[in-house]
């Protein structure tokens, strides 16, 4: 085998279509039984069928993915290490470690500009994709360290898209509580958090409907990278 032959087949092996990082709020606005519906709603959101298809698209250039979980500025725990998904047997280990996770969380806070460094810096050990995305979940806005838009000024995001799930309070929807409505919780994830010209968010009516629309998220938005491979 000829020296180039050997460096494209070394370079294929090495492909990634897509560096995936879903980070997910365990911040002290999330209870036990959410806490539970968000880790459970995300396994169930990655082995649907539709967003199986669109990661097991393309085994040569695959989708890794990592996830963790983040609160206060002291605390982001790593559930999912990086994994190249390139078949059913890698993504059902995934969906299983990611189902069997308890509680590490430690703090209260929201800091959600803490969270979006973690993510860049885990991008680190994925210099290799050809996109970079984080997916952030969030029931409350940034209270504690550097806002999104201070981490944003870091050259690194001029590659990295940041796309959000915001999750309202489904008691707070008629103005009943004093609580975040949903619409304005959106508001702001829209304009202080998601980043990149294709950016995009995703409303969930509370936990209890966490894997619908992080099933339509994942759907949105490896459906790109998909057909990028596919040209």
């Amino acid at each position: 085998m000829s020296a180039c032959l050997v460096f494209a087949t070394s370079a294929a092996a090495q492909s990634c279509r897509q560096a995936l990082v879903l980070a997910l709020d365990v911040s002290g606005s999330v209870n036990q039984e959410e806490y539970t519906q968000q880790i459970q709603g995300l396994a169930t959101a990655l082995n649907a069928p539709e967003v199986r298809a669109l990661i097991l698209l393309g085994a040569d250039a695959p989708v890794s993915l990592a996830v963790f979980e983040w609160s206060s500025q002291n605390h982001q725990y790593v559930i999912q290490p990086w994994t190249d998904l390139t078949n059913g047997q890698t993504l059902d280990a995934a969906i299983a470690r990611i189902g069997r996770h308890r509680p590490v969380r430690a703090g209260l806070k929201t800091a959600l500009g803490t969270a979006l460094l973690f993510a860049e810096n885990l991008f680190d050990a994925r210099p290799q994709c050809w996109t970079k995305t984080i997916d952030v979940s969030g029931d409350g806005k940034n209270n504690i360290g550097p806002s999104p838009a201070i981490i944003y000024d870091r050259p690194a995001f001029d590659t990295i898209t940041v796309n959000a799930l915001v999750v309202g309070d489904p008691a707070t929807a008629s103005g009943a509580t004093l609580g975040i409505k949903p619409e304005s919780l959106r508001d702001y994830y829209r304009t202080e958090v998601i980043h990149g010209p294709t950016a995009f968010t995703m409303i969930a009516n509370g936990y209890a409907d966490y894997a619908r629309a992080m099933e339509l998220k994942l759907i949105k938005e490896l459906q790109p990278a998909a057909l990028s491979w596919l040209r």
